[in-house]
């Protein structure tokens, strides 16, 4: 089944990648050969999943975490999916 992931860097960088095979592409990432931002930037560490039925959802997920700010991104880690729409940048200027 297809995943959505995000990893922390050993820089406390994120990254944010999706997958047919998890355990796999955590195994590529963790020897370096996963991706060039993550082979500069080991360990990394899974901090987040989540399963789709089909690929496109997770590809779209993953493109969507991908334009997030590290604080909408650190929430949805921490399960705090309320304060996910008051961190939209959308949110932030419709309020300004």
């Amino acid at each position: 089944m297809p995943w959505t992931y995000m990893l922390r860097c050993g820089d406390g960088s994120y990254y944010v990648g999706s997958t047919r095979n998890l355990e796999q592409r955590l195994d590529q990432h963790s020897s370096g050969l996963g991706s060039r931002y993550t082979s500069t930037r080991l360990p990394v560490e899974l901090v987040w999943c989540i399963e789709y039925d089909n690929v496109g959802d997770a590809y779209c997920m993953e493109k969507r975490i991908q334009g997030w700010s590290r604080a909408k991104r650190e929430a949805l880690i921490a399960g705090d999916y309320e304060r996910l729409p008051a961190l939209s940048r959308n949110h932030r200027r419709d309020r300004s």
